[in-house]
């Protein structure tokens, strides 16, 4: 017997329901209480195509082996089960009264038990009932035979929905999956660049203009206009008479002045670079006879 303890640790331990052969139904779903006593009653598994809807089975001999449920009855049994497609409300007293019937179990005087709201373990009741599918079958469906079991031989083609042959069987279809190619960008360091200075020499030549004295001897005869400067001295004398001779030399004088300011700046260049990688995906092809159907090579 399951107890009010266990319940939070089951709804968040992903655990599974198990059928009374050790194949495993599905996982746990939600955990209904006895509205009276408040002890699990009901265990819900999704089931059905897609797993849209959920079967109810009872709790009153099922038994907790690490995180799964083991209940007394067999997976097809379960799957038969009248089930909700509208999981987690409130179970009415009809729908009860249909479980308890369908897994001969008798009826029961208590009132409808309420489900836990979902798998974070809180318990408390929802505001709107669960109705039970009954669209696609009539009420004969959950009728029992001559010995009290559930009839199934006009379901078994509804309910055979594909399982898994490689293996233990997880779910009823195949997931394809296919790498998707995400490209950006990253920047890394490709070189350096930098300013250096260094004193270099190189020759300059100008031309400047340059003078310099020279010599000329004037000789001019005596005349009466000079004949006065001529006779001032002796008649016969020695004497020297000298000028003084002046020329111009090339000087040179350096200055350092300042001429330009160069600098370093970057511009960005944006160009196109074209990427090509293999990505993989999965395929899947369906063998058999079967109209429609997608051929090799189609997801």
């Amino acid at each position: 017997m399951i107890t009010t303890a266990q319940i939070d640790t089951l709804l968040s331990s992903n655990g599974a329901v198990v059928d009374s052969e050790g194949k495993r139904i599905g996982k746990i779903g939600q955990i209904y209480l006895d509205d009276q006593g408040g002890q699990p009653e009901w265990v819900t598994v999704p089931t059905g195509l897609f797993g849209n809807g959920e079967s109810f089975a009872p709790l009153a001999d099922a038994t907790v082996q690490g995180d799964d449920i083991h209940v007394a009855y067999t997976k097809d049994v379960v799957k038969d089960a009248p089930h909700s497609d509208d999981a987690g409300g409130h179970l009415s007293e009809q729908q009860e009264q249909d479980l308890f019937r369908y897994y001969q179990r008798g009826t029961t005087e208590h009132d409808a038990p309420v489900s836990t709201a979902d798998h974070d373990g809180t318990v408390g009741t929802a505001d709107h009932d669960s109705t039970f599918g009954t669209a696609d079958r009539d009420a004969t469906d959950v009728g029992t035979d001559a010995s009290g079991v559930a009839g199934t031989a006009d379901r078994d083609e509804q309910h055979d929905v594909g399982h898994d042959t490689s293996g233990a069987n997880t779910d009823d279809a195949m997931t394809r999956s296919e790498e998707q190619l995400h490209v950006g960008t990253r920047q890394d360091v490709v070189g350096k660049a930098r300013l250096r200075k260094y004193i270099v020499s190189e020759q300059v030549s100008e031309t400047v203009p340059v003078s310099h004295d020279e010599v000329r001897v004037e000789r001019e005869p005596i005349t009466d206009a000079n004949v006065g400067d001529a006779l001032r001295g002796g008649d016969l004398t020695e004497e020297e008479h000298e000028v003084t001779l002046r020329a111009d030399h090339v000087v040179t004088e350096k200055e350092t002045v300042p001429v330009e300011r160069v600098r370093l700046d970057k511009d960005v260049v944006t160009e196109q670079e074209h990427v090509t990688e293999d990505v993989r995906k999965e395929q899947i092809e369906v063998d058999g006879d079967v109209d429609g159907a997608h051929r090799p090579g189609t997801a």
